[in-house]
């Protein structure tokens, strides 16, 4: 028994030991780590820019099945936000600061503890190299498990190391897997919706549809107004000389609502109208090239076009239902005419499958 207690106080007394040493230790780190990514610069930028994606690939967050996130606003671009909870505690990430296609800058707060993390991504032979660097103060746990891997510094290089190459394969497969299926003529049964309208880059036309498709849902939960259908965008203008388009987001609702005077937020409505369809299964990162494929499967089949009728981008399946872009479903809508010609052909369908692209596209 008297062994016993021994065995016990000496086990005390080491942890005791251990937990004045790692309390007496400095807790601060700063690391540096890159990878490069056999993707595009701007692929890669717009996939870590966006934190719906991050459960794709950060190792703090997908090492442990229990874990639960929360997005509770914006996940895109500056002001972007999102929290999450599991077994070795809670954390949250907000980006404070990005510049476009060149670097994003982040806070973290893990365990009540916080760190800055910076993004910069650079074209190289290859793909893009990623430079990922953080620097903080890590909580005391943190602290017993570094030093059981010899440092501090090493442990957590080793993860923002392994987050990198997390970041790699996910892109390499869920951003290179994708189809484009030119479906042909269709009718769209057009309806009414609610819609914001706004002037942007093209360049930016992406990082500008993930941040007013939410703020249109949330006025849709604030108002209680029924979504009766997937999300679009109606292209309006689409000057690509210029690089500047005017485009409306928009979500279906069953009847027409009226908004108050000054709204950014208005109504509007499609008849039905015959349209040539095309499927995107995959990535939006490829949406240029399905309207390519549209746009020449309709000259060289010398299809009319309907130009009193805009072009339309509908989000059957996004991030918000699907995690994994390469399951994501973006549907194409071109109007055309509605001539007996039209309605009477029968136009062979045409496939185009890629499951993988080259370093040069």
């Amino acid at each position: 028994m008297k062994i016993f207690k021994y065995i016990l106080l000496l086990f005390l007394l080491a942890f005791v030991g251990i937990s004045v040493f790692v309390i007496t230790q400095k807790g601060d780190f700063e690391i540096s780590t890159s990878q490069i990514i056999h993707a595009k610069k701007s692929i890669v930028f717009n996939y870590v820019n966006e934190y719906k994606n991050w459960e794709n690939w950060n190792y703090w967050t997908t090492k442990d099945e229990s874990t639960t996130f929360n997005y509770p606003g914006i996940t895109i671009g500056n002001g972007g936000f999102y929290s999450w909870n599991n077994s070795d505690g809670s954390g949250s990430m907000k980006t404070v600061f990005v510049v476009e296609n060149d670097s994003i800058f982040q806070k973290m707060n893990f365990n009540n503890s916080e760190s800055i993390i910076s993004w910069k991504f650079k074209d190289t032979i290859g793909g893009t190299k990623v430079i990922l660097k953080s620097s903080g103060t890590m909580p005391f746990l943190f602290r017993i498990k570094a030093l059981l891997n010899g440092s501090l510094e090493k442990s957590i290089k080793e993860i923002y190391s392994k987050n990198l190459v997390n970041l790699g394969n996910s892109l390499d497969y869920e951003i290179n897997n994708y189809s484009i299926k030119v479906n042909g003529f269709t009718t769209n049964n057009g309806g009414n919706y609610m819609k914001q309208t706004i002037t942007s880059k093209i360049s930016n036309l992406e990082r500008n549809i993930k941040i007013m498709l939410p703020r249109l849902t949330r006025f849709f939960k604030k108002n209680k107004v029924t979504m009766n259908g997937s999300p679009f965008i109606i292209y309006n203008t689409y000057d690509e000389r210029n690089g500047i388009t005017n485009f409306s987001v928009c979500i279906p609702i069953k009847e027409e609502i009226i908004t108050s005077s000054g709204s950014d937020i208005t109504s509007g409505s499609l008849a039905p109208y015959k349209a040539i369809k095309t499927t995107l299964i995959g990535d939006y990162s490829h949406v240029q090239e399905a309207w390519k494929k549209t746009l020449n499967y309709i000259s060289k089949n010398k299809i009319p076009r309907n130009n009193s009728i805009p072009v339309l981008e509908i989000y059957k399946t996004g991030v918000d239902q699907e995690r994994k872009p390469s399951k994501w479903v973006t549907e194409i809508y071109v109007a055309v005419q509605a001539t007996k010609v039209i309605d009477t052909v029968s136009l062979k369908k045409v496939t185009i499958s890629k499951p993988t692209i080259s370093n040069e596209q």
